[in-house]
């Protein structure tokens, strides 16, 4: 059985594989060019895919035994007789990656015995550095620093990060006229790690289009700082152990005004709704 710290080093050189890989394509018009269509039914553009590469061959370069799920490859084993599920998202934010905005990551998350067991999960912003990772039952962390979702309560004074546009325009409006501020950023493992961080109060994607590889990772780490993160429903997140996996909505939270949020995004403005 792997360490915490084992899972770190490896997450670390992972990031810094890619990190390098995609340096010359960030901000190029051909890191869009689309190559095929992935494994979760998306088209896979240059640099997904030149992420993606860069992962496993490292994984490979370590003798690493793993069982990897990706967006773009699908399901993949390295190595023999792996105990271990790596959850991937080779580039979460690939339309700010081509175009140059600084904002945009990798997602891996470590599972063991199916995906909803996940021990570890990290984020790296790779436009600043900023790395951002939890363990199981320890906490989750910014830099070395450990981190807590915001204490605001009111939701009013919220600051939280939308997705609804064309899937559930009204849901998404409803949410944010609620809020003091919202937002919508681009990359969805991010904003997750930036509740968890109290950077924002909440996020919500009520398009119903989330899939594992989108939020493994994130989850945990909300969690960790004492954040919830749930469906749109209000129900407990599990993950489908599949690449093609039923997409849903997805709330995630300080926790402090859950509820309230859960109703807002389901058009219910009023309490004895």
């Amino acid at each position: 059985m792997q360490h915490s710290n084992d899972f770190l080093k490896l997450s670390e050189r992972i990031a810094d594989a890619v990190q390098e890989a995609i340096k010359g394509l960030v901000g190029t018009r051909d890191a869009g060019r689309v190559l095929y269509t992935g494994a979760d039914g998306t088209p896979t553009k240059l640099i997904d895919d030149v992420s993606e590469k860069a992962i496993f061959k490292l994984l490979k370069k370590e003798n690493s035994s793993y069982r990897v799920i990706s967006e773009e490859a699908g399901e993949q084993v390295i190595g023999k007789a792996p105990c271990h599920t790596l959850i991937i998202d080779p580039i979460d934010g690939t339309y700010n990656a081509c175009y140059g905005i600084p904002f945009y990551s990798i997602s891996l998350a470590f599972a063991v015995n199916d995906v909803n067991d996940i021990r570890f999960g990290y984020v790296r912003d790779l436009a600043t550095g900023d790395t951002f990772y939890a363990e199981a039952g320890k906490g989750a962390y910014l830099n070395g620093v450990r981190i807590k979702a915001s204490d605001n309560r009111n939701i009013s004074g919220f600051c939280m990060s939308i997705y609804g546009h064309r899937n559930n325009i009204e849901g998404a409006a409803i949410l944010s006229r609620s809020v003091r501020r919202s937002r919508a950023l681009g990359s969805v493992a991010l904003e997750l790690c930036y509740v968890a961080a109290g950077k924002i109060d909440a996020f919500a994607d009520v398009r119903g289009t989330m899939r594992m590889t989108d939020i493994a990772a994130g989850k945990l780490i909300i969690e960790e700082a004492g954040g919830i993160v749930t469906s749109g429903c209000g129900e407990s997140l599990k993950l489908e152990d599949k690449v093609i996996m039923s997409r849903v909505s997805v709330i995630a939270s300080n926790g402090n005004a859950h509820a309230s949020i859960l109703k807002l995004s389901a058009g219910i403005l009023h309490e004895d709704q």
